[in-house]
């Protein structure tokens, strides 16, 4: 079995001491409560979901648009030892749609809402109507289940956010932290959490999950070769989402203690101990079309053929990072976290007007990206793109 830890170059799991040290809390906010979890096929909410079925919640009910996804987390948690005693439902509906609204109306109630839907990948600029379902979903359905709160009764609310929410220079990260500040814009009585973290090693679509991929399909592996990224497991993933949903305080936003010179690694070294964990040597290629053609050639040399480039598409920045110059962060709170105390909210108005904004452009049928671009950075107040007028769907 492939070692993650030691192919991110790291000896130890994250959060696993926190997790131990606040059990009793964390228990005690999840042992029978009512939980919604929206988005709960996707990665990091299979990742959760995992976790809270196993510790007893009185009812878990998940959300997802994902069928096939759905099918498979109940099979999975179904076969798993020391099952569930509460209510496990699943639902396969759109948190925006009239069948979502049909639920809230139903007179059912949550203690505890949380929401992984998400569009995570930054080339989903690459055209204005991808975009637009990025901001209707990583901004307007986290608003909108925020305002189900009341009828539904929910006193906390979970929204994961992202490391590109931090100085974004992309739009999904930008929607990430309109997201952030929508969430803690108003106080209506329910306490607002979320977390910023690294990329999820060979999370759904991710481009270590297409090392396996490709591999399987004997094609060759491609990476950047100037892009330094963070990456945690799925479980670590988890057990920061559960931390910040059980113990942090309205707007407060969890984040990594990880270190930019022991803890990042570029795409190529990762992709390099990906081959080598395979027993294969990398063998980098002067083009796409000669690292498309010599698989068969090099595979019985113990050898695999990879296309290693520099980055030129839109809103890709050369590292990471969790926080802002100008974000306060109380690091000692934890072990191996980091909590962003809040700043100053998103003025109500400026959210109003974003989703006014939206929803005419939406009734009109017709929109930019520059449109979306220039509402960004008017409800931001500064948003420094990175446009390259190039996307990843271009590239192998």
């Amino acid at each position: 079995m492939l070692d993650v830890l030691a192919l991110l170059g790291r000896d130890r799991e994250m959060f696993r001491e926190d997790l131990r040290a606040q059990a009793a809390q964390i228990r005690a906010a999840i042992d029978s409560r009512r939980i919604l979890v929206v988005g709960g096929a996707g990665s990091i909410g299979r990742a959760v979901v995992r976790e809270l079925f196993r510790a007893q919640p009185a009812v878990l009910h998940i959300v997802d648009l994902s069928e096939n996804g759905l099918a498979e987390l109940v099979r999975d948690l179904r076969s798993t030892p020391g099952g569930m005693r509460g209510e496990f439902l699943t639902y396969c509906v759109d948190c925006l749609s009239e069948e979502f609204a049909a639920m809230v109306a139903d007179g059912r109630n949550y203690d505890l809402i949380l929401n992984f839907t998400a569009m995570k990948h930054v080339r989903s600029e690459r055209d204005p109507f991808t975009l637009m379902r990025l901001i209707r979903t990583n901004i307007l359905a986290a608003v909108r289940l925020l305002g189900c709160c009341g009828r539904l009764q929910a006193s906390g609310f979970f929204s994961v956010s992202s490391d590109k929410a931090a100085n974004p220079a992309s739009m999904m990260g930008a929607s990430k932290r309109i997201m952030e500040l929508a969430m803690f814009a108003v106080n209506r009585g329910v306490r607002c959490t979320s977390a910023r973290f690294a990329n999820v090693a060979f999370s759904d679509g991710s481009l270590l999950d297409s090392f396996r991929r490709r591999m399987e399909k004997r094609q060759p592996l491609v990476a950047p070769v100037d892009i330094r990224r963070y990456f945690i497991t799925h479980e670590e993933s988890a057990r920061l989402c559960l931390t910040a949903m059980a113990l942090g305080a309205h707007g407060e936003i969890f984040i990594p203690k990880m270190d930019p010179q022991r803890h990042q690694a570029d795409f190529a070294q990762v992709a390099r101990k990906f081959l080598l964990a395979h027993g294969l040597e990398a063998h980098p290629c002067d083009s796409e079309d000669e690292a498309r053609s010599r698989v068969e050639e090099l595979a019985p040399r113990g050898q695999w053929p990879c296309w290693f480039f520099n980055s030129d598409t839109s809103g890709e920045k050369s590292f990471e990072e969790f926080h802002t110059a100008d974000e306060r962060v109380e690091w000692d709170r934890f072990v191996d976290i980091g909590v962003i105390t809040p700043d100053r909210p998103l003025d109500v108005r400026l959210l109003e007007q974003f989703e006014r904004e939206v929803e005419a452009m939406l009734k009109k049928g017709q929109w930019t990206k520059n449109q979306l671009v220039d509402l960004f950075r008017q409800t931001l107040g500064r948003f420094d793109h990175v446009e390259r007028n190039r996307s990843l769907d271009q590239k192998m």
